[in-house]
């Protein structure tokens, strides 16, 4: 992992608590899981949970009783885990139990083989996933049989481990990252929301539209691009438990998965070799810098809808970084115009893509001064740069010249989690690095999530990008047009 921003500067740049752990050993070391079993459990699934805690116990993971971890008022405390083996009737679900939405991870295991198939698509994973998660009110599942042990989170993502019982290796490296991090939209609070003031009858939106839309046409027919599963068909346990679901994603009306985002040209100056009042101290090839952090602009596509069916008028917001007293703050601009009944609500992805968006312009600034004669900057500076984030895997031949990959070995967190952001900007200053070591061009990069997916970032256009990344779409496409 490179550090090469401290935990202070996370925090004052894009809101990343202090205390968010990064590597995995931190977050076994924050890690607080409770076993709350149903009424009656298999064998299979008692002898199962029993390995589970003690491979979690070796990890230094102490894991309480129910009994242990419940308050006077009989609810979990705030940051527990809560490990819900069974079939639950509805008035024992462990969401029950909890005292708000957003603090308890609640984990869902079951003897009985996951809902998938080899032959399932993408969406039809994703649908399924989502249906039990908000039938048994829980926020990962764990599906056990004789032969494997299979994790399914909010994300579409699913690992299958081959093995009757969890082992060690499986458990710190993947089961205890996606129980450190909670999936939550971003909160009101969070930032600013202007509606309407997205002025959509620009020249400049009007360019950055038809880019949009000749890569929503080219992402069109690939499966990879998670369209929408709504909220409203779910099969839920009551009108109490949907309303709950509703509150949970900040009443939106499903859950769509990938991005697309245009940012907006940005001039940034040169980082320096000595301190200054607002410049960002950061560490690259062993060297101090300090680098002047602007102000960032993103047109992105608006949350839950379908992107491989745009209309840019309403389904375009702006999103962006304001520094103001040397802390950043995020907002969010709705198009002018736009219907009342279409609700822009900020992504779940918002932190990751404004860290892309700063990230390149910290890149840009150490570029301009340790090899001035690089046209990342400049290409910054005039057109602004691209990000692409679908859920699936780019294969290396496709990845554009100039761009440097990274992520590969991060822990599986999902997006929207504040870790994403983190190693979206520490992964992108690495690839900078990397590209000045090797003495190449620098033209973006590509940051591989395990577990989840992929954004590509970088000079490329978003159509260019799609172009690249779907060639045989593409063809087809062109022979339809003519």
């Amino acid at each position: 992992m490179n550090n090469s921003i401290n935990s202070s500067s996370l925090h004052d740049l894009l809101g990343i608590p202090l205390d968010t752990p990064l590597s995995i050993d931190e977050m076994c070391g924050r890690l607080h899981p409770v076993l709350y079993p149903a009424p009656a459990l298999s064998v299979r699934l008692e002898q199962f949970c029993n390995a589970l805690v003690t491979v979690m116990q070796s990890l230094g993971i102490p894991v309480l009783s129910a009994e242990e971890a419940s308050g006077e008022d009989g609810r979990f405390s705030p940051g527990t885990v809560i490990l819900a083996p069974g079939y639950f009737p509805d008035d024992m679900l462990a969401i029950n139990r909890v005292t708000t939405l957003y603090n308890n991870i609640i984990v869902g295991i079951y003897d009985e083989p996951a809902p998938l198939t080899m032959d399932s698509s993408p969406q039809q994973r994703l649908d399924a996933i989502v249906g039990r998660l908000a039938r048994d009110m829980v926020h990962i599942l764990v599906y056990v049989t004789d032969q494997s042990w299979t994790i399914c989170t909010m994300n579409g993502g699913v690992v299958i481990f081959n093995t009757s019982y969890p082992l060690m290796v499986d458990v710190r490296n993947t089961l205890v990252p996606k129980l450190t991090a909670q999936v939550v939209p971003p909160r009101a609070e969070e930032l600013d929301i202007m509606p309407g003031a997205l002025q959509t009858g620009t020249e400049e939106f009007d360019a950055v539209a038809a880019d949009f839309m000749q890569c929503s046409a080219l992402w069109s027919n690939n499966a990879s691009l998670l369209t929408h599963t709504s909220t409203k068909g779910l099969d839920y346990r009551s009108a109490f438990y949907q309303r709950i679901v509703a509150r949970y994603l900040d009443q939106r009306s499903g859950m769509s998965y990938g991005f697309f985002a245009s940012q907006r040209p940005v001039a940034v100056k040169p980082a320096l070799f000595f301190p200054g009042a607002g410049l960002l101290p950061l560490r690259l090839q062993g060297a101090d810098l300090f680098v002047p952090v602007p102000q960032i602009r993103v047109i992105t596509t608006r949350s839950g809808c379908r992107k491989n069916h745009l209309d840019p008028r309403r389904d375009l917001v702006e999103i962006g970084l304001v520094q103001r007293n040397g802390k950043g703050r995020a907002y969010l601009k709705t198009p002018a115009g736009s219907s009342a009944e279409i609700v822009a609500k900020p992504s779940f992805d918002t932190l990751t893509i404004l860290a892309h968006a700063l990230g390149n312009a910290l890149a840009a600034s150490m570029l301009m001064t340790l090899k001035p004669e690089s046209g990342f900057p400049l290409h910054l500076a005039r057109f602004g740069a691209s990000m692409t984030h679908w859920h699936d895997y780019p294969d290396l031949s496709q990845l554009p010249e100039g761009y440097y990959l990274h992520g590969e070995s991060n822990p599986p967190v999902a997006c929207s989690t504040p870790q994403s952001a983190a190693y979206s900007l520490l992964g992108k200053i690495a690839a900078l690095e990397a590209a000045l070591e090797q003495g190449r061009e620098y033209r973006g990069d590509v940051h591989v999530e395990p577990n989840h997916g992929t954004n590509i970032v970088g000079i490329l256009s978003l159509a260019e990008t799609a172009l690249l990344l779907n060639p045989s779409l593409s063809v087809e496409l062109i022979t339809e047009e003519r």
